[in-house]
């Protein structure tokens, strides 16, 4: 009888002893950890101890959970893009690597337009190839509206169709009619040609239309555009929109601003200003000063534009592109909103029309419209 007893305690002393071993060893790892934090402190506050650069340690960023939908969490996590460090010499080399982008875009378009409801049309305003993007169903509001669209690409990707995905889901989600601008662009058309086809479209319109039923929208370069197209259009007196969207504006081409750093290889969209997009823009500018207000409009004038929403994500590179502009806006007393998603890079709120986050940044928008612009 006495020798289940023992084994009975010849277990638990076993038990005790292993919970000792383990709580030892948990003790070690903590004392390794905080000893580890404790030195990483002492050698970050002695490396940032004077004005002047931060310097932060090598680090990794997991794929944000909280608030984010698992179609964004898939964007948010993919690797870089195989061309975010293209280097084309010639312009048979950009013409190849544009080409190849905008097969990828346009491949797309038959299931997007199915599924958000709009048709297509080819057009030309002002000698300028556009599209007329028009929903199936318009509400009774905006039938006298119209949206002037100016796509991204970092003013060499997005010829003809590839320009599109922007400008039918504004067009499906918002339920406005949209011309989206198929302006010129590098290796042969340097500035300003992009901006010269955009004003003509513009100018054209207000031909037909009255300014406080038009707004203009457009993100990344088109961001950059649609600022730049108010700027031009108030240096030639001509109306304004009745209110713009620039999505993460372009605002400086140049590698200004933090997050040019603090989101550099971060952003899995951009990656880097010092890959193809800074080659870009040198190929864009083509000899012209980068500070210049049509090419960089946060050198330019905002006093007078007219009511603006940005849109931006946490590991953007262009974040402080959009917050420089936001924050000069309200310096010129301009009404202005800025949407910042948590954990997207570059433009992801339009990278998925399934996403929930896409249909809400444009819903956002359309609304921003609704409040500004005349029915």
């Amino acid at each position: 009888m006495r020798q289940p007893q023992r084994v009975i305690v010849s277990f638990s002393l076993v038990s005790f002893s292993l919970a000792l071993a383990l709580a030892a060893s948990s003790a070690i790892a903590h004392a390794q950890t905080a000893a580890s934090y404790d030195d990483l402190a002492r050698s970050e506050a002695a490396t940032n101890a004077e004005n002047g650069k931060r310097v932060a340690p090598l680090k990794s960023i997991g794929n944000p959970t909280s608030d984010v939908s698992p179609e964004m969490q898939a964007i948010i996590g993919a690797p870089y893009p195989p061309h975010f460090n293209a280097d084309p010499k010639t312009s048979a080399e950009w013409k190849e690597l544009i080409d190849r982008h905008a097969k990828l875009l346009i491949a797309g378009l038959p299931a997007m337009k199915a599924k958000l409801g709009v048709k297509v049309e080819e057009t030309k305003i002002a000698g300028v190839h556009c599209y007329i993007v028009t929903p199936n169903k318009i509400a009774l509001e905006n039938r006298r509206r119209l949206l002037i669209h100016v796509h991204g690409g970092g003013y060499v990707f997005g010829p003809g169709e590839a320009a599109l995905p922007e400008a039918i889901m504004m067009a499906g989600f918002g339920g406005f009619k949209v011309i989206s601008v198929d302006y010129r662009m590098p290796p042969d058309f340097p500035y300003p040609a992009a901006l010269d086809d955009a004003m003509a479209v513009w100018k054209e319109v207000l031909r037909s239309h009255e300014r406080h039923r038009l707004a203009i929208f457009g993100t990344s370069t088109g961001g950059a555009m649609t600022l730049a197209m108010v700027l031009r259009a108030r240096d030639e007196k001509l109306p304004l929109p009745a209110a713009i969207a620039p999505g993460t504006p372009w605002s400086d081409i140049d590698k200004i601003g933090d997050s040019y750093a603090s989101n550099e290889w971060i952003d899995n969209v951009l990656v880097t200003w010092d890959g193809w997009l800074g080659r870009a823009a040198k190929l864009y500018a083509n000899g012209t000063s980068l500070k210049t207000p049509y090419i960089s409009p946060i050198y330019g004038d905002f006093k007078g534009f007219p009511p603006t929403i940005l849109t931006s994500g946490t590991r953007d590179l262009f974040l402080s592109n959009t917050v420089r502009t936001h924050r000069k806006l309200r310096r010129a007393g301009v009404i202005a909103d800025l949407n910042v998603y948590e954990g997207q890079s570059h433009a992801q709120y339009q990278m998925n029309a399934d996403a929930p986050e896409t249909k809400e940044a444009f819903t956002d928008i359309a609304k921003f419209f609704d409040r500004y612009l005349k029915q």
